[in-house]
Order: C-alpha cells, then sequence, then structure tokens
C-alpha cells in the first residue's frame, strides 16, 4: 500500500510539473493513461515518475517526461490524425499518440526495442499503434502522407524522405543539431516545403541513424 501511495503522489508531482510546462488537459489525460512505469527497466521503475531521461538499452533513453509533453503539446493533435513516429525507444510516446490520434506508425531499427515496445502497446490495447522494425530516415512512404511526424533522435537537418510524406499544412517536430548539442523545432510544410515555425528548447537526444542522417562510424566517433 505503501509503495502505491508513493507512486500516485509521484505521478501528481509529475503531472503538476507537466501543466506548469502549458501542457494542456488532451496531453495530461493521455499521460494518465499510460503508465510510464510499463516502458522502463525493472531497475529504474521506482523512477519511473521522475521528470528525467531513463536507460531503456542499446545506448538509447525514454525522455523526460516534461519534453515528451512539450513536444506533443506543439504537434496540436486532435484526434483524428495519422502520425509517423521516427524512433520507437521504449513504446511510451507512441503509446500517447495513440491515445492523441487515430492512427500511429512508429519505426525503430533496432529489432530488440522495437520487440519490447510492442508488449506493452498490446497490454495496453492500442491496436491503432502499429511498430515496425525499419530505417527511420526513409521514413514509411506506403502509409503517407502523414499529418503529423515526431522524430526522437537528431540530426542536422530534416531527411527528405519525411518532408516528402508529411502532407501540406501538417507539422513537423524534430530535434536539430550537430551530434552534442540540438534544438527541438517544430516545423510546418506550406507549399511543399518546412517552414520553423519555433523552437522548442535546448535538448540532447541520440543521433538519428540512417540513409538520410549519420551512419555507425558518425555515431561512435
Amino acid at each position: 500500500m505503501f509503495a502505491q501511495l508513493t507512486t500516485e503522489t509521484e505521478k501528481g508531482h509529475l503531472f503538476n510539473l507537466l501543466a506548469s510546462y502549458g501542457i494542456k488537459d488532451t496531453v495530461l489525460a493521455a499521460f494518465e493513461a499510460v503508465p510510464r512505469e510499463f516502458f522502463v527497466e525493472k531497475a529504474f521503475q521506482d523512477s519511473a515518475y521522475e521528470d528525467r531521461a531513463l536507460p531503456i538499452g542499446e545506448g538509447q533513453t525514454i525522455s523526460q517526461p516534461s519534453l515528451v509533453g512539450t513536444m506533443l503539446e506543439a504537434l496540436d493533435l486532435h484526434g483524428d490524425e495519422k502520425v509517423l513516429e521516427v524512433g520507437t525507444g521504449s513504446g511510451f510516446q507512441a503509446a500517447l499518440l495513440g491515445r492523441l490520434a487515430k492512427k500511429v506508425y512508429t519505426i525503430e531499427r533496432i529489432p530488440t526495442l522495437a520487440s519490447l515496445a510492442r508488449g506493452p502497446l498490446k497490454e495496453l490495447g492500442l491496436l491503432n499503434v502499429k511498430a515496425v522494425v525499419g530505417d527511420g530516415t526513409l521514413g514509411l512512404a506506403r502509409h503517407a502522407p502523414y499529418d503529423a511526424i515526431i522524430v526522437t533522435a537528431a540530426f542536422t537537418s530534416v531527411p527528405a524522405p519525411l518532408i516528402r510524406q508529411l502532407r501540406e499544412a501538417g507539422r513537423l517536430i524534430m530535434p536539430v543539431g550537430d551530434q552534442n548539442e540540438q534544438e527541438v523545432v517544430l516545423y510546418k510544410k506550406l507549399v511543399g516545403k518546412l517552414v520553423a515555425i519555433r523552437k522548442i528548447a535546448p535538448v540532447r537526444f541520440v543521433p538519428l541513424i540512417g540513409k538520410h542522417a549519420w551512419d555507425i562510424i558518425n555515431r561512435t566517433s
């Protein structure tokens, strides 16, 4: 009982923090419906409601909730969208997207992570979320165009295939910069080109790996 009460208190603190960042009811409701502890390693479950990134294996992390919430809030989803996520990771953000959009396709380049993410997504009944293994920099052309795209790894610019697969007037959010420092930038597609709407926050994401981004040598150098 004590552990459960502690968790509920931690959740309350986190949700208050999210609200203080300007994250509104729709996104907050998604956070309330998706247990973050389902998506972290057992050793870190006691820290699931702390506002910090946590390791998930394979050199990857689950981002801190305030950043995830800020990025989702910026996408301004209304529930009828088709969304592409590049970088499934633990599957936590994909689960949140599943609560906020009609259909979600999420791409993960590391097969073990994609497999692990499918478990909690299925357990939560998020049948509108499909996790696939592949090169996220290529997007997923067979299901395009997308109303929104969210990228959870960093590169110096938005890969061209993702721009092509975003519908006109659609939104894309991604950390942009070098391998040490980046900023999350919100874009909108206007007349076939991406226009930067605003910078969200300075960040340090893992590098985006693929044909249209860094290669493995860049990542480890």
